[in-house]
């Protein structure tokens, strides 16, 4: 009884955009493209201190972090939320730390600690 309701419940639910994954992942890949070919103008527009290859492998690594998702309604707004990010940023309409923002996560962080602060070669 409850599994018929359930059924029904996600018959109700209309897609966003995409009505099967095959046009969701049609989807995907031409947002991925768009933001691979934009990498040069961000590198060179906004004068940060990467490389293409290195843009590129960070584009690829946000994709990747993604790539679990199967609900077709989460894939359609992940990729709007990405064409959104990626008109804001081909429109210079935003600046140089947000863009570096991306690259925060491979910068070791500072030691905090006694014994890590040590190591650095830090003064206590």
């Amino acid at each position: 009884m409850a599994n018929r309701a359930v059924q029904q419940g996600l018959k109700q639910v209309k897609p966003i955009l995409s009505t099967n994954p095959g046009e969701a992942k049609r989807r995907v890949l031409n947002l991925y493209k768009a933001w691979y070919r934009q990498v040069p103008y961000i590198v060179k527009d906004f004068d940060i201190p990467i490389n293409v290859k290195q843009g590129r492998d960070k584009v690829r690594e946000m994709f990747l972090k993604n790539k679990h998702v199967t609900d077709l309604r989460t894939i359609d707004l992940l990729v709007m939320k990405g064409q959104m990010d990626l008109v804001e940023t081909a429109q210079i309409w935003r600046q140089r730390p947000h863009i570096m923002r991306y690259f925060e996560d491979t910068v070791n962080k500072k030691p905090t600690d006694f014994l890590g602060k040590f190591y650095d070669g830090h003064d206590p």
